[in-house]
């Protein structure tokens, strides 16, 4: 009688490289797409996708959204932005490293992995805790696959990323949360330097 075998899908944060040439380069995930009415996240044990809360108000991510696999926001990040913005104390989220994601082709669904390349990213603090935000290009798009820096992109693409990170954990009818605050948007050089700290924490927690 022949073994029989079981596939089994690797999980998204833990099973799934973040390629070999990054920080340059880049692997993935993504849990959540600009046409989402809902927040989805990777569930930590299991890997898969998981709804998380419905989106409070009619504004949603403006871009592809998701992490980098096998990062960390850990010790090293929150001392990261504990330097950069002269405020004590700071410690990581205890996630994987957030990233968006622009493309000029419409993706209708998550649960997927890409290839991006980083061109900066969004210094985030919650309630002491940082939350980076890496901005990237999906490689080879027909609109912004030749951008190399954030300051590139056009503002009206930031701000309506950079609203949206400050009003994303609003309640409706309640004022926004004084904890959360985008410090800085930052360059592809500073971006190269958070996502190698993320990887480096991740080692330090998880292992090679």
């Amino acid at each position: 009688m022949k073994k029989s075998h079981l596939s089994f899908r690797a999980h998204p944060w833990h099973g799934v490289p973040a390629g070999p040439d990054a920080p340059k380069v880049i692997t993935c995930y993504i849990e959540i797409v600009p046409t989402d009415t809902m927040k989805f996240e990777v569930d930590k044990e299991s890997g898969i996708l998981r709804l998380d809360r419905p989106q409070k108000f009619s504004n949603h991510c403006p871009t592809l959204y998701g992490f980098i696999p096998r990062t960390l926001c850990g010790d090293g990040i929150g001392r990261l932005c504990s330097k950069a913005t002269g405020k004590r104390g700071i410690v990581g989220d205890g996630d994987a490293m957030d990233v968006c994601v622009l493309t000029s082709r419409p993706i209708l669904h998550s649960d997927i992995i890409l290839t991006a390349r980083p061109i900066g990213g969004f210094r985030m603090i919650d309630g002491g805790e940082a939350d980076d935000k890496i901005v990237a290009v999906l490689e080879n798009d027909d609109t912004y696959g030749g951008v190399e820096e954030i300051g590139d992109v056009p503002k009206g693409t930031i701000d309506r990323l950079h609203h949206y990170f400050l009003t994303y954990k609003q309640v409706p009818g309640k004022p926004l949360p004084p904890k959360v605050q985008v410090s800085k948007i930052y360059n592809r050089k500073t971006a190269y330097e958070v996502i190698q700290q993320s990887m480096k924490d991740y080692q330090d927690s998880f292992g090679a």
